[in-house]
């Protein structure tokens, strides 16, 4: 009863998280994400509100005091395979904005990578930007020029046509209007300059959901939504496209993080700031029902030396800003060659 008796002390009883066994509810419904956009600088004239931003800057602000070291094996690998990508392309990125999420790891990770003369920090936690200028000095390439700023996703302040690359590792899926919040980084890239961004997918702590869902209907006698909603992997190459961003690429990663229990699990996305902050949230979980979704977590997912997995599906996007240089696709019906003289060449040709 000791490891219950934690569980409460700490919360997670009262965590609100839970999930739903219809799973179009897990996800964001995006087409409706769509049709509140009302214009070029990503305002809306009716925005669709979806989550607690104060409540998601007070969570990320537990998150600053939360961090030891700063490092985290899952936050770091997403990261890096996100700053890969700036090793792929061929031109520098002298002003950069790193957007929220997990700055830290992107800080500390970036080693050169895109040429970058010039950074900005930006969250909407003043406890985590001060936590960023706390550790500047462990960082190793401290020749950067960086610069801080408090601010909110959802509301970029900066200049159109004033940065190279904008980077946002783990942060733009709680945003309330994800194709507006993409429109403003594109505002604020030069022209040829770069989106890269890394979002949680849906299938994101899929067993945690199953468990809740179970424990619920065993429990409550039904279910509620109450797990924050995340865009399938179909729906990221049409925010890109919808953001107006050219040379678009999409591809997904999963991620399987080992935990000692569920209290561990909680305590991880706690230190994250990957909580739920949905405003039709329950600040409530019924103290039989978190034991059953931990007991049922366990009977079903745990592995054999006792540890339970949890997935953790990253999808990463990449997008540029329009620019003259750009390889364009050819005009429709301007081939010169058909399908059916190829296939009679290499037909002949095998014969």
């Amino acid at each position: 009863m000791m490891f219950w008796g934690r569980l409460a002390a700490r919360g997670w009883l009262r965590s609100g998280i839970s999930s739903s066994c219809n799973h179009n509810l897990l996800y964001w419904n995006l087409s409706a994400a769509f049709c509140t956009y009302g214009g070029e600088d990503g305002q809306n004239s009716h925005r669709v509100m979806i989550f607690d931003r104060d409540l998601k800057r007070n969570q990320r602000d537990r998150a600053a005091w939360l961090k030891k070291d700063g490092k985290d094996p899952f936050v770091d690998s997403v990261a890096e395979n996100l700053l890969d990508r700036l090793e792929d392309c061929k031109k520098t990125f002298p002003t950069a904005l790193c957007l929220g999420g997990s700055l830290g790891a992107i800080r500390r990770l970036l080693r050169g990578q895109g040429s970058i003369e010039k950074l900005i920090m930006m969250d909407m936690s003043s406890d985590m930007i001060n936590l960023l200028k706390s550790s500047e000095s462990n960082v190793a390439n401290s020749k950067i020029e960086t610069s801080y700023m408090v601010g909110d996703e959802e509301f970029l302040q900066v200049k159109e046509n004033s940065l190279d690359v904008v980077i946002s590792c783990l942060g733009l899926h709680w945003t309330n209007d994800l194709p507006g919040a993409m429109i403003q980084s594109r505002l604020a890239l030069k022209p040829d300059g770069l989106f890269l961004a890394a979002i949680l997918g849906g299938e994101t702590l899929r067993e945690l959901r199953i468990a809740c869902t179970i424990a619920q209907m065993e429990r409550e006698g039904g279910i509620s939504p109450r797990v924050s909603p995340l865009a399938q992997v179909r729906d990221a190459g049409n925010l890109l496209t919808r953001a107006g961003f050219t040379l678009t690429g999409v591809d997904v990663d999963e991620y399987k993080v080992r935990y000692s229990s569920a209290l561990d699990l909680i305590e991880h996305l706690r230190t994250m700031g990957e909580t739920n902050c949905l405003l039709q949230r329950n600040n409530f979980l019924k103290k039989d029902t978190a034991l059953a979704t931990a007991a049922v977590y366990e009977s079903m997912f745990a592995e054999e030396d006792g540890s339970v997995p949890a997935t953790f599906q990253v999808i990463y996007m990449t997008g540029w800003r329009e620019h003259s240089s750009q390889q364009k696709a050819k005009k429709r019906g301007s081939a010169t060659v058909s399908f059916q003289d190829i296939k009679n060449h290499f037909g002949s040709n095998n014969s």
